[in-house]
């Protein structure tokens, strides 16, 4: 050992060289946020560890093979810390094992991988050059005898309950949160991560085959413990009853952009006026709710007043499930429920789950005309998108409840010039500049749909339906956020951010208004049903009717933080609404987010138990 020490062999030095490369990505790169030295030690020691126990393996390899164990582990575990980076680029998150299945959507990442690679990530690769050039000098090649075998494998269990016990030091109940991604890789590592991710999906898999229907009753109970016997829901059952439905889902537009202007010229004209049109109901703190799933998950939400899995996407991990989703309680009421998106059917899975969720008709790519001229970004460009839209939807059978969803808003937000009707803003993000222009672009495109569905008669008996789907702006671009709004982009105003448009518009209400309390995507199948004059018949869903006046109190967002009333809570941070601040709690005391902490951990165990159990099979929702 004490020769190790003078002259440590290829295996340690590759762990050090890869643990250390490792420790600054994580640092300086994914910008994992610090808020102790112990954390900042964890974080650095992790790395090490698990690069320890990966290259040990070498010391029992024959001494042909010890090099080309470490160059090609080595390379392996670059590759897979480097793609980690592109996705946390675009998604802040990690990736999963249900992720790594949805493999037709490597266009979420293939697209623009050109704006997510920096000149600097060469570095990245600098220890793997080094491991292979001494490796071909033999330095690699060394006779271990069994005590070193031994002593080297010691060492490795020694340095694992170093870090797990510091881990557990630093965050007791680890892995109870598991929603909670970058806790796990701040305290076990990215690689140790990945091996536990795989252990989660063998579990999830296996809670399927295990289910027997009897959790849930314990669900249904919860859900009629939250909601208000009593119905206190405004006056406003029925009043679009018969009427047609156009749901847009707006592809990545969020509240921020409202009444924002740039250089002088408002960002969303046309949706600033329509927010306050006599028509409108617009809530003002509406919520995404979206993961990994993006804006598959969005859909989920909207239909079926479930949560999102925090690992993958429904649409994928689960699309054969059994839901009792909105397109198939309209068909049962008469309507005909289609879905309008000028994309590949099979993107996402749309093409198996849509059918499973009840649509009548999906038109997707292959029914639009779809040219170089009319193109750019992602596709069809919304304009067209929405002109060629028109007679499919004139020719539906009435009522009908018809979703659309866009493209043009889409990361990372590039808009030929020509097409521009707004100035790039000047921040140190080129993603959150040309977003703007985008926004701009969305804005108009739904004006002009709007005047040609008056103009084809489709306008007066609809009502319309403007979602905002997830966020465009990740946490990676708060710098050049807190240029934009000028203030720090702190936890709470990371929460704040998450708030997207949401607009009922009714032509001929004439009651139109703006409510301020918090609602989330969840609440909009019972509140699309309420305005539909639709009765909730043995219902399970987490949602409820946003006009409902005594609500649960809370918008859980799937990573565990939450909005109430008075409080928003995330990453462990309690912040009081009137102030921003964080809640200061004396010693011993409780903080005020403790008690509603819990109940959004239970809901969202329940929800995924529904998911993962496919407990729907098992529930009569005529009975």
């Amino acid at each position: 050992m004490k020769e190790w020490i003078k002259s440590p062999p290829l295996f340690v030095l590759a762990a050090l060289l890869f643990g250390i490369k490792t420790y600054i990505v994580y640092r300086f790169m994914f910008g994992i946020t610090i808020e102790s030295l112990l954390q900042e030690f964890i974080l650095f020691l992790n790395p090490i560890v698990s690069a320890y126990v990966i290259f040990v393996i070498s010391v029992w390899l024959k001494e042909k093979k010890q090099g080309t164990y470490l160059k090609y582990t080595a390379l392996i575990g670059t590759v897979i810390l480097y793609v980690n980076l592109l996705f946390y680029r675009n998604f802040t998150d990690f990736i999963t094992v249900p992720v790594l299945f949805q493999g037709n959507n490597a266009a979420d990442l293939t697209s623009s991988i050109f704006t997510l690679i920096h000149l600097s990530d060469i570095i990245l690769f600098i220890d793997v050059i080094l491991i292979w050039t001494l490796s071909k000098r033999s330095y690699g090649s060394v006779t271990y005898n069994k005590h070193q075998r031994v002593a080297a494998t010691a060492v490795m269990f020694l340095l694992l309950a170093t870090n797990v016990t510091f881990a557990e030091m630093e965050r007791p109940m680890l892995f109870a949160r598991t929603f909670d991604r970058e806790y796990l890789v701040k305290n076990i590592g990215l690689f140790n991560y990945h091996v536990y991710d795989v252990s989660m999906q063998t579990k999830t898999r296996a809670q399927r085959v295990m289910a027997d229907g009897s959790e849930i009753q314990e669900i249904k109970d919860y859900i009629s413990e939250e909601k208000d016997e009593e119905n206190t829901a405004e006056d406003l059952f029925g009043i679009a009853e018969d009427r047609n439905v156009v749901f847009i889902s707006v592809e990545s537009m969020q509240n921020f952009v409202l009444d924002k202007e740039v250089n002088g010229k408002e960002i969303t004209p046309f949706l600033n006026d329509f927010k306050e049109d006599e028509d409108t109901i617009w809530f003002e703190n509406f919520y995404h709710q979206t993961a990994q799933g993006k804006t598959s998950d969005s859909e989920f939400i909207v239909e079926n007043s479930l949560y999102p899995l925090d690992r993958g996407a429904v649409y994928f991990t689960h699309a054969q499930n059994e839901y009792h989703a909105l397109p198939e309680i309209l068909n049962q009421e008469g309507y005909t429920p289609s879905v309008f998106h000028a994309n590949n059917r099979s993107f996402w899975n749309r093409d198996m789950m849509y059918e499973n969720l009840g649509y009548d008709h999906f038109y997707s790519q292959r029914e639009y005309e779809v040219t170089d001229e009319n193109s750019f970004g992602w596709g069809l460009e919304d304009k067209a998108f929405y002109e060629q839209s028109l007679p499919y939807l004139k020719n539906q059978e009435k009522p009908f409840y018809s979703k659309f969803i866009t493209l043009t808003h889409h990361f990372p937000f590039e808009l030929p010039e020509k097409k521009a009707s707004i100035d790039k803003l000047e921040t140190s993000s080129n993603t959150l500049n040309q977003y703007v222009q985008t926004a701009r672009y969305t804005d108009e495109s739904l004006e002009g749909f709007l005047t040609r569905l008056k103009e084809e008669g489709l306008y007066e008996n609809t009502m319309f339906v403007f979602m905002g789907d997830h966020y465009g702006i990740s946490e990676f671009h708060n710098s050049a956020m807190s240029e934009f709004l000028n203030k720090e982009i702190t936890g709470y105003e990371h929460v704040q951010l998450q708030r997207v448009p949401m607009m009922i518009h009714i032509p001929g209400y004439g009651e139109g208004k703006k409510y301020e309390k918090i609602t989330g995507q969840i609440d909009m199948k019972p509140t699309l049903l309420h305005l539909l004059g639709i009765e909730e018949k043995n219902e399970l869903n987490f949602g409820e009717n946003m006009f409902d006046q005594n609500r649960k109190g809370f918008v859980a967002l799937r990573d565990g933080s939450f909005i109430t009333e008075d409080y928003i809570y995330t990453d462990s941070v309690c912040y009081q609404k009137d102030s921003e601040e964080p809640v200061e709690v004396e010693n011993g005391e409780e903080s005020p987010c403790a008690p509603w902490k819990e109940k959004v951990s239970k809901e969202l165990g329940y929800s995924d138990d529904i998911i993962y159990g496919d407990l729907f099979r098992f529930y009569d929702f005529k009975e």
